[in-house]
Formats: C-alpha cells, structure tokens, sequence
C-alpha cells in the first residue's frame, strides 16, 4: 500500500467522519478509502500511469478535498486554480506537460477548451451524495495493474511563482506529503475529535496540507466549506462546531471586522485554537483573535518547496512570541550567511531548511535547483534571525516576488502582460505596501513616444491576460524606470523611490 493511502487507513481506525460539507452526509475513512482504490482502478483502466502528470480543475469544496488524497496515491496531480484565464491555463497545461485534465460540471469552459486546443484528455468528476464522493468518467484505453506508486513517486505538482514570467514547478513525493501532515498534526495536538473548518483554496498548498491532509493523518474531521466567505463564515462555525481554522491574515482580518454583529455564535463556539499561516501575521490581528474567539492563535512559517509547514509556534502552554514563526516544526531549520555559513544565534541571514517534507529540487530546472540549494539545505529566499530560544523571525525577503495575502507573484509575468499592449514601452511591476494584505502590486510603465492610455484602460488590458489578483492595483507612468548602479532596474524598493506608501 502507498504511504497516501496507508495514511488513510491507519487514520481511519474506529471508522469516523473524514469529510463533511454543508447540507451533505458525511463521507466516512472507510469510504474514502474505498473510493481511493476505485479510482486507482478506473485511472489505470484508463491508461494514466504512475508517472503521468493529471491537473485537476475543480470548485473549492469537499469533491476537491477527496480528489487530493484519492488520486495523489496513482499519479502526480496538479491543481489548478478555476479562475485562471485561458492563456494562463494553456501555459501551465504546457508546463505541468499533463496528461489529462480532470474537471467537473462547474469548471470554466476555457480550461476545457484549451485541453481540447491542447489534444489532453478530460476526465470528467461527477459528485456523489456524501460529502467528498465522487466518481471519474474516463475513456478506456489499454487497462494496467492497479497499484499505486511508489513512496518516493511525485505525488503533487504545484506551481510557484519566481523571478522569470514562467513558474517553477515544485515537486512534491508522497513521502513528502505523509512527512508534512504528520508533523503539522503533531504541532497542533490533532486527534480523532478534532473537527477542522476548512477555508482556504484547495488549489494552494496551505489548504491542501493542513485543513484536509494534516486532519487525515490525525483521524480527525474536515467540514469543506466551498471557499473563503466572510459574510457566511460564521454560519459554517455553527454548522461545523469546528476544534480549530486555518487561514491567511487578510481572510483573519474580514472575520474580525464581523464578529461584533455575531457574538452569540462566537460565544457557542469551541475553537481549541486558531491557526494562521502564508503571510505575516500583524500582532494586534492575533492579539484581537485571541481576545475574540478566547482561544490561542497559532502562526505558522511554510511554503510549497517544504510541503507546507516549515517552522510553528507551539500550542499552550509553551510560549507564543508575537511577531516570530515559532520554532522548527518538522524540518530542521538554520540561518546562514551569503557564503552558506551558519549564523550565531540572533544574528540576521537566510533561512535555510532540510528534512524528509523538503522537495529534491524543482521540476525539470537544474539551474534554478542549483541555485536553490547550499549542499543539501534548501535556501527559503526569505531573510530573518533565530533567537536563543530557537524561535524563528522572518525579516523580510531576498526575493523580488510580490506576497499579496500569501498569493505569489511573479513581477516579470505582470510585466509581459502590460508590455503586449501597443503603447507601452517599458514595464517594471513590483510590491507596495497594503495595510490589510502586506502587499499589493504595482507597476511603472514608459510610454512610447506619441502614445496615450491611461491607468484604468491599462488594467483593463492587463485583466483580460492575468488573473485578478495578479493584476497591479496602481500604475505609475514614468518617464524613465529608476536604475541602480549598475544599470539594472531594481524591483526592491521601487515604490520608495517612486513615493508609493501604503
């Protein structure tokens, strides 16, 4: 049996609720079990193989949360986030080089479309009853042995954004993701009645490991919402009953700026904790969670290359430290100067990782694996400092990536999107400050010589190649793009030399 599936059925000892979904019955382990091998079946009667790369385009929700854990166990598989515009579905196709594309009736037609353009095969999801079933609809092709793959088998593709407009591909084994979940189950204390209310997108690694994998690996339940929604937020916390959340700053924010008009629900609730995680959390944001829902917030540092959790702060009643990530919660975790020589405690360098959730190295990129590794730690681009009592700060990142609520974004892909207009010359995309994501971004823009447009038919333009969140909230026409000495033109610290605050 597969590390993926073993974790299933070692977790669902005593046969409890696995996934639960508003106004749904639940799906229980020994069903999600079952349906696991009956994809496994159909996928290998269809022809997929263990080496073939499946993208899955689905709404959030509980058939997303069983589809992860019942196919990873066969092939790689690569969600996809639903509102991608075509070309950005046609470039990720191409990238991930998949095989086939699953989807359900409610996914856009462009990624369908473009499968077609593409000559992928669709494999189409229809939904069950229970919450998280489902069945897979695919031609038969030449029928192979139904087993799994292997534990060191790449289990999930995941794209993240870099410093050039193509993502480098994280590859993810299911040793990686079996490592991952326990060790984020072993930080936050899960067991089979914890009950976790799922929020955050399935397509990103912050949901996919620690609301539904991390609760496999505990035995406990996940209840699916289908997607983040302030205004319903607190009606899922009554229908769930949930012992804990995870979610981004931003998503914490809109939930606070609610929770005067729903006290009572607030008051029945019985949060054993709050986690928090893929951005910086704000102290007076915790200290404002912690004084609503009287339950302890716990922050955490990850990200897609450490299959989610790198370092946590603990539960009580070891101390949290507002404003630091916590100790290493799974990988070991040092910080190193620019030659890859540790640092004494308290002084400030990279943040470096290894350990068995850790990828190898990025998907078919050996220069950008090079790079991404001094030996055999795993260099975070992110800069920061470990106290004398181990727990982690991050100070800010090496990176030119624009972190918009914990959504990456690649500059140089903004940039490509805004130069395909006709009248701009030059484009230089770049982080600003934002008082509720961190970060948002902007871009500077030269003009051809006799050219007019102005900033809101230019973000028009830019939307109809980006997704919404790529898309630069302010644009700042400029005669000339600020340089450094030696020439190049710097993203980091573009909005101070420019005036851009907050």
């Amino acid at each position: 049996m597969s590390p993926l599936l073993r974790l299933i059925d070692r977790a669902g000892l005593g046969d409890g609720d696995a996934i639960r979904a508003p106004d749904r019955p639940p799906l229980s382990y020994a069903g999600l079990l079952a349906q696991a091998h009956r994809v496994g079946a159909v996928l290998r009667a269809g022809g997929i193989e263990p080496q073939h790369r499946v993208a899955i385009v689905l709404p959030n929700g509980a058939a997303m949360a069983a589809a992860f854990p019942c196919i990873a166990p066969w092939c790689a598989v690569a969600p996809l986030n639903p509102a991608l515009k075509a070309a950005e579905f046609s470039s990720h196709l191409e990238g991930l080089n998949a095989a086939a594309v699953i989807v359900a009736p409610e996914s856009p037609a462009a990624v369908r479309q473009v499968a077609a353009s593409r000559g992928l095969r669709v494999i189409e999801l229809d939904e069950g009853e229970a919450a998280g079933a489902f069945t897979l609809n695919i031609p038969a092709a030449t029928p192979l042995p139904a087993t799994p793959a292997h534990a060191d088998a790449v289990a999930l593709l995941l794209h993240t954004s870099g410093t050039t407009s193509r993502p480098k591909l994280v590859p993810l084994t299911q040793a990686n993701l079996c490592a991952s979940a326990r060790n984020i189950a072993a930080t936050l204390r899960l067991g089979r009645s914890d009950v976790c209310l799922n929020v955050m997108p399935l397509f990103h690694i912050h949901g996919l490991m620690a609301p539904v994998l991390a609760t496999l690996a505990s035995g406990g339940s996940v209840f699916c919402a289908p997607g983040f929604d302030a205004l319903r937020f607190f009606g899922w916390l009554a229908a769930a009953n949930p012992t804990w959340y995870s979610a981004v700053p931003t998503m914490h924010q809109a939930i606070l700026a609610r929770a005067q008009r729903n006290r009572a629900r607030i008051g029945a609730a019985r949060l054993r904790f709050v986690r928090s995680s893929s951005a910086a959390l704000p102290p007076t944001v915790m200290a404002a969670l912690e004084a609503t829902f009287d339950a302890p917030v716990i922050e955490a540092y990850a990200m897609t290359e450490a299959a989610h959790q790198v370092c946590s702060n603990p539960l009580p009643p070891a101390p949290r430290k507002a404003g630091f990530v916590g100790p290493a919660a799974g990988p070991e975790v040092a910080v190193f100067d620019a030659d890859g020589v540790p640092v004494p405690a308290g002084a400030e360098g990279e943040i470096v990782i290894h350990g068995p959730n850790v990828m190898r190295g990025y998907l078919d990129n050996p220069d950008a694996t090079a790079q991404a590794f001094h030996g055999d730690w795993f260099r975070t681009g992110d800069q920061g400092f470990m106290d004398a009592d181990g727990y982690v700060r991050v100070t800010g990142r090496l990176k030119e990536l624009v972190n918009r609520g914990g959504e990456k974004i690649a500059p140089l892909e903004v940039d490509e999107a805004l130069l395909d207009h006709g009248a701009v010359a030059q484009a230089c995309a770049f982080a600003v400050p934002h008082p509720r994501l961190g970060e948002d971004v902007a871009a500077a823009v030269v003009l051809k010589e006799g050219e007019t447009v102005d900033e809101t038919a230019l973000r028009t333009f830019a939307a109809e190649r980006l997704a919404d969140f790529k898309v630069p909230r302010r644009i700042v026409f400029v005669a000339e793009l600020p340089k450094g000495p030696t020439g190049k033109v710097q993203r980091v610290g573009m909005a101070a030399a420019l005036g851009l605050g907050a």
